[in-house]
């Protein structure tokens, strides 16, 4: 008789450590995987590292633009570019000359 209660104070504190250490491994699983854990983390910093390229390109692309457009201002504007523009908008060519059409981006 005295055997049960010992083989039940046992198997109670058994499946108290086991219930805890079940508690402990769900909590440590989804502070790795879970939406705000460790490897979300290092997801959501590569993802920022692309996105910060992505907008250095965007911003050198936007720079280039702003320089070809600052060409063809009212107030001062390029001859060259004038000249680039109107053969490429009317398909001008002149018989002599040698002319080479770049599609940029």
């Amino acid at each position: 008789m005295v055997i049960r209660p010992r083989i039940r104070a046992f198997l109670t504190a058994l499946g108290l450590y086991a219930v805890a250490a079940l508690f402990i491994g769900y909590f440590g699983v989804n502070a790795y995987t879970g939406k705000n854990g460790i490897n979300a983390r290092q997801e959501l910093e590569h993802e920022i590292a692309d996105l910060a390229n992505e907008v250095e390109r965007v911003r050198a692309e936007r720079a280039w633009w702003e320089r070809r457009v600052a060409l063809l201002r009212a107030d001062r504007i390029d001859p060259d570019m004038l000249d680039e523009r109107a053969r490429e908008l009317l398909n001008y060519l002149d018989p002599h000359e040698v002319t080479i059409m770049v599609k940029h981006r």
